[in-house]
């Protein structure tokens, strides 16, 4: 019996068609039926106290990507930020993505954008949405939220251009089965909002209360790999806890190990053989016991 090397959806565009249906179905019947509460509370007036703010670069030079692509990114924002800007997170509530922004479609006013999937940078509608995915993820680290779905994506595609978070701490979304989700496992109240200058996306996580800690995400163990003519990226985020009232630190854990394939040739990089690159792919995907969550490569 032949065994199949890759994926059933990858042969054809009709088992691709179908299992996609068939997940989307299963992600609305798990919204619709579910015993898990959405948020889905919009309100202009925000909560008092600050938990933490972040800004993203909206138009990036990205190799020889179209630039119009990163225009048409702004209007894509502007529509999902649109349907979540003044959130309320109450206790016990969780987060969706997808439940919230929808279906990018050019009905809806969407636009062209880039896409990354397959292992390639692509043109598509509603690219450049994990922007904000990525927004809010960064925002959760921050805070004592619970995330508890997140995907990236397996590969490198750019060199860095003005990056200011770690690599790897990013979160893609492909409406609506690869998701972006979180929990309020907390007693405190949590609001998201958004909003645009003329370089930046904004985004600001409020409560209702003070909160006791602060969080502080670092890199380490970054490095750039080749083995046999292909090259790697490997990192490790690591999370502390700090007392606002002492500046002591209360905790100090991994959160995230990643290792990706790279498609441009790095400046530096280490050479590597097929053992110890078999090594660093086990230590990317093992469950160890200090890890926050789990990570799934797209």
């Amino acid at each position: 019996m032949r065994i199949l090397k890759r994926p059933l959806s990858s042969y054809n565009i009709v088992f691709y068609k179908i299992i996609v249906a068939l997940r989307c179905s299963a992600r609305c019947a798990k919204w619709i039926f579910g015993k898990e509460k959405f948020a889905k509370k919009l309100t202009d007036k925000k909560l008092p106290y600050r938990a933490y703010k972040h800004q993203s670069v909206l138009v990036r030079t990205l190799g020889d990507v179209n630039m119009q692509l990163q225009y048409n990114k702004i209007t894509n924002i502007k529509l999902a930020t649109e349907k979540m800007s003044g959130l309320i997170i109450n206790p016990g509530e969780s987060f969706s993505f997808c439940y919230l922004s929808g279906r990018p479609t050019k009905r809806k006013g969407y636009l062209d954008g880039m896409l990354l999937a397959d292992g390639e940078a692509k043109q598509g509608i509603g690219g450049g949405i994990c922007q904000v995915a990525n927004l809010i993820h960064w925002l959760c680290l921050h805070s004592p939220l619970t995330v508890t779905e997140r995907h990236h994506h397996g590969f490198d595609p750019f060199p860095d251009s003005g990056r200011v978070v770690p690599f790897g701490s990013g979160a893609s979304i492909f409406y609506n089965y690869v998701d972006y989700q979180f929990r309020n496992d907390t007693d405190y109240i949590f609001q998201l909002s958004f909003w645009q200058d003329k370089k930046y996306l904004n985004g600001d996580l409020r409560a209702d209360t003070e909160l006791p800690h602060k969080f502080h995400v670092q890199e380490r163990e970054h490095e750039f790999l080749c083995c046999n003519g292909v090259y790697y990226r490997k990192n490790e985020l690591w999370r502390s806890k700090i007392d606002k009232s002492t500046g002591n630190s209360l905790e100090l854990r991994c959160i995230q190990r990643n290792f990706s394939l790279v498609k441009y040739i790095p400046a530096e990089f280490r050479e590597i053989g097929e053992e110890e690159l078999e090594e660093f792919k086990k230590w990317s995907v093992e469950a160890e016991a200090d890890v926050l969550y789990t990570c799934f490569d797209d």
